[in-house]
């Protein structure tokens, strides 16, 4: 077995495929209507619309509801994804910091409310 992705579900599809497409510079594949997926290294963050969770899983997921979740991304420059943040009107809930055990970490909000950490390790 191994990990396949991380499914996000929301009320507004196109304002999340827009936030973790510009937030992570990787173009969305749209594979059909209300589905998406970003896909990185490392994992693929899957979006898909409310009405297709409904539909398909009888509505067993609840969007923009999740308080124990956090959506983690590396990056080599912490700094200029805030500024970038910044200019684009998203929520930081924590300015860079650096954690106890080296990572420079930035907290985001995105639209639906999740927390998205942004971090980067520290160089050896």
């Amino acid at each position: 077995m191994r990990f396949a992705s991380v499914r996000v579900v929301t009320s507004q599809f196109d304002r999340l495929v827009a936030f973790y497409s510009s937030l992570t510079g990787v173009e969305p594949n749209h594979l059909a209507p209300g589905f998406a997926e970003v896909r990185l290294d490392g994992c693929t963050l899957a979006i898909s619309a409310e009405e297709l969770i409904k539909k398909f899983n009888g509505g067993v997921l609840v969007p923009e509801s999740n308080r124990s979740l956090m959506l983690e991304f590396a990056t080599d420059d912490v700094e200029a994804v805030a500024e970038t943040a910044r200019r684009a009107g998203t929520e930081i809930v924590q300015e860079p910091t650096t954690m106890p055990w080296g990572n420079r970490s930035l907290l985001l909000r995105d639209p639906d409310g999740a927390i998205v950490n942004v971090f980067s390790r520290p160089k050896t």
